[in-house]
């Protein structure tokens, strides 16, 4: 790969062959993905006063391949793991947020060393599916994350009040958040209102909204001990974070406006007491310059991260 932190743009012409090895091993010796996960030295864990920044890339796995108006910008899987290898090689990069098959990617390419592993559980769902609402889980499971050394699982919760299949989603949600906590495995909980419009799958941003979707969220499952908020950035972020108690990390999305006024949105919502830190993917990984180096490091400037015991 020819692509290296600081470069500007990237490159798309590299050599096709870059991660020919990985159909190799794959084919010869699919139990390297479990010794690299064993191997490796994990994160030493978040902690109270150390914003954490985590790369998602769970969003091929539901079929939503789009960035901005390039409907397949995620379809080419070799300039995903490029740019994911540019942000994770960031030191102020926690960790990541994947689908099982990009996870195992980064295991056998030796990316993810003292990196926070979050696992992407339901990917039912699928974008346009006539019961997207449905939301299976078809991702990893608590068990494999927990055989991986993985730290926590993350669920997206849509909760359509007009869809039947909701209700069989809020249970299977609970249920893996309780699988999770029997492991002291984190829950990253991402919940919306969702309505159906035209077909497509609407997920409602106002500030009421959020707030009862944190509501019904929090409230699943048997434990709420290992359970985190993954939220929106939305209007009135301070009566947001006043509905929850748990740690929570901000969502990128696929944000409109320039990327200054974006990360400034970010930086406000930072500043709020319980927020630890970012769980961004599409907005750097193919920012409008195509400077991921760039966008992952001011990102990054904006977490605090000092920790109360070092203060």
């Amino acid at each position: 790969m020819s692509l290296t932190p600081g470069t500007a743009t990237l490159a798309v012409d590299d050599d096709p062959r870059r991660y020919a090895h990985l159909s190799t091993i794959r084919l010869e010796d699919p139990e390297a993905v479990a010794r690299a996960a064993k191997a490796r030295r994990r994160h030493p864990g978040p902690k109270s006063g150390r914003q954490n920044f985590i790369v998602a890339a769970d969003h091929p796995a539901r079929g939503a391949l789009a960035v901005g108006s390039d409907p397949v910008a995620m379809a080419d899987r070799r300039q995903l793991l490029d740019r994911l290898r540019i942000a994770l090689a960031n030191p102020a990069v926690d960790g990541v947020l994947a689908s099982p098959d990009i996870m195992d990617d980064l295991l056998l390419l030796g990316a993810l060393e003292g990196k926070l592993l979050f696992g992407s559980m339901n990917r039912g769902g699928l974008t346009g599916l006539v019961n997207e609402f449905d939301d299976r889980f078809t991702g990893h499971t608590a068990a494999a994350l927990e055989a991986l050394g993985a730290d926590g699982g993350k669920m997206l919760t849509r909760i359509c009040l007009g869809d039947p299949d909701t209700v069989s989603m809020l249970e299977a949600t609970a249920k893996a958040i309780d699988s999770l906590a029997e492991r002291k495995l984190i829950a990253m909980v991402e919940p919306f209102l969702s309505v159906r419009e035209n077909g497509r799958v609407r997920n409602d941003l106002s500030t009421d909204a959020v707030i009862k979707s944190i509501a019904i969220a929090e409230g699943l499952g048997s434990t709420s001990a290992y359970t985190w908020m993954k939220l929106p950035v939305v209007a009135e972020m301070e009566r947001v974070m006043a509905a929850t108690t748990m740690p929570t990390v901000l969502l990128g999305g696929d944000p409109e406006g320039t990327q200054d006024e974006v990360f400034a949105t970010w930086e406000a919502a930072l500043s709020l007491p319980g927020v630890q830190g970012l769980t961004v993917g599409r907005t750097l990984l193919y920012p409008q310059d195509g400077d991921v180096a760039g966008a992952v490091a001011a990102a990054a400037s904006l977490l605090n991260h000092t920790t109360e015991a070092s203060e």
